[in-house]
């Protein structure tokens, strides 16, 4: 997957978490998310977090793609706060979430549609189809597509937008493990051509050293940031890499896991 977008290369952004806390009300009762997060993405970088079920991090996900509002401390892009949702930032789920009633080539123009750009850019509906593999498969709908296929279609949907931030919250977590390879190596061919700025939710430690430059571990709910390791190897990475092996260890003890595992 290593064909460039010629046309409109989405060009990166920085992302800034300055201080951030949030909480949320259940039942009349306080539940504290995230505890003082602070962070700096740079642009073109790739970014993965990890940290314990539940503890926040598909939420610091949400407050970056501007689908909420921190209850204290900031979010910037590129050094403007970030207080809506935005087509530069582009949030990716674990579940597909296509529309069954359409089809692939339909699902991937919702996002030209909804901002009335369908007529002037829909070329680049068959560019991304191509990026993503799934050119001779356009006129499919969901239900024909295996897992891989839907997350592929997923991709393309975000692509055509030509995203600065790309945020994945567990993209890959429902796919079987070979297809889940596949789709790493796929998911890090996207960033090197497209050249977004990723941030990158996941419980593989693994997946975690083989796609991102840095991995940041966050605490138990309220999560706070408790370790930050930068991966200075280049890409494509082995997984018997000794390095990598060694970072792996040192990750599974920040996070309270036998190292033997």
């Amino acid at each position: 997957m290593a064909l460039a977008l010629a046309e409109a290369p989405a060009a990166s952004i920085a992302l800034d978490v300055e201080g951030v806390s949030h909480r949320y009300e259940l039942d009349g009762k306080e539940l504290k998310v995230l505890d003082n997060v602070s962070l700096t993405i740079a642009p073109g970088e790739f970014v993965a977090l990890l940290g314990p079920s539940g503890c926040g991090k598909s939420t610091l996900l949400r407050l970056a793609a501007g689908l909420e509002t921190p209850t204290t401390g900031r979010v910037l892009e590129d050094g403007r706060p970030v207080t809506a949702p935005n087509p530069d930032r582009i949030l990716v789920f674990q579940d597909a979430t296509l529309f069954p009633w359409r089809t692939v080539r339909g699902n991937i123009a919702t996002g030209l549609e909804a901002r009335g750009l369908i007529r002037e850019r829909e070329y680049r509906i068959d560019e991304v189809l191509e990026l993503v593999k799934l050119e001779g498969f356009a006129d499919f709908y969901p239900h024909q597509l295996s897992g891989g296929m839907a997350q592929r279609a997923a991709l393309a949907r975000a692509l055509v937008n030509d995203p600065k931030l790309l945020l994945l919250d567990e993209p890959f977590g429902k796919l079987d493990s070979l297809t889940r390879l596949r789709m790493q190596n796929e998911l890090l061919d996207l960033w090197k051509s497209a050249g977004f700025t990723a941030l990158l939710v996941t419980h593989d430690v693994e997946e975690a050293l083989l796609l991102a430059d840095r991995v940041i571990v966050l605490s138990d709910r309220p999560a706070a940031i408790v370790a930050e390791v930068r991966v200075d190897r280049p890409h494509p990475r082995r997984r018997d890499d000794a390095s990598l092996i060694a970072l792996r260890r040192s990750l599974l003890e920040t996070l309270g896991i036998a190292h033997d595992v």
